[in-house]
């Protein structure tokens, strides 16, 4: 049966996902949705994922959704070795809270700010802008005196997080003042498997929709 991810590519969710598979070496049966169709809210998919979001993982029957969530069971499940996940209790830890500071600060700070601008025609919210700086502010002292932003070597969370972080790269917010951050990004872009791949050619779906919606 292999694997299905059930994905859109424009998500930055769905390519830190894909980042981990390649990282891994894990072949993944694209299974393209397209939510303005409304292809997530079908039976058949609610049963799979009763959240109706993507990413959803299929792996032989076992149905994962959540990201970040995936990106461990991926490595867990067929990791030659814990390098992008630790089993280190304490290495661990700082993985898992960096993916938790992505889900619950990094990741808001884009799509509380620029989701109702972009997907609403809404009006900008100035005290929504003004968290992303200092969003950028804690993932800059992160990185201060290493390379990666939860120790020594490249993990999970370095994956997830550059997708959301070139996002804004994206929608032309500057990042340029962040040393630390704007380092880490060129070396994450040079060092992740397939990353034009598949983040590149992700954001230029992202971009395409974007253009489409501001279009209209």
């Amino acid at each position: 049966m292999g694997i299905d991810l059930y994905y859109t590519p424009g998500s930055s969710p769905c390519r830190g996902v894909r980042l981990v598979a390649a990282a891994l070496g894990v072949d993944l049966n694209l299974k393209l949705m397209n939510l303005m169709a409304g292809e997530h809210l079908k039976p058949e998919f609610i049963k799979l994922n009763p959240q109706h979001s993507v990413p959803t993982l299929v792996d032989n029957g076992f149905s994962l959704w959540e990201s970040r969530a995936i990106m461990g069971y991926l490595v867990n499940q067929y990791g030659k070795n814990d390098y992008l996940y630790p089993k280190d209790p304490k290495a661990r830890a700082i993985v898992d809270q960096r993916l938790y500071y992505d889900m619950g600060t990094m990741y808001p700070a884009f799509s509380d700010y620029y989701y109702p601008i972009l997907f609403a025609g809404a009006p900008e919210d100035k005290s929504k802008y003004e968290k992303i700086a200092p969003a950028f502010d804690f993932l800059d002292k992160f990185l201060e005196g290493q390379n990666y932003v939860a120790g020594d070597r490249l993990t999970i969370a370095d994956l997830a997080l550059i997708c959301t972080v070139s996002n804004f790269e994206l929608i032309k917010y500057d990042i340029s003042k962040f040393k630390n951050v704007t380092r880490w990004v060129e070396k994450i872009k040079s060092e992740a498997v397939k990353y034009e791949e598949v983040n590149g050619e992700g954001l230029k779906a992202f971009q395409s929709l974007i253009d489409k919606l501001l279009k209209n």
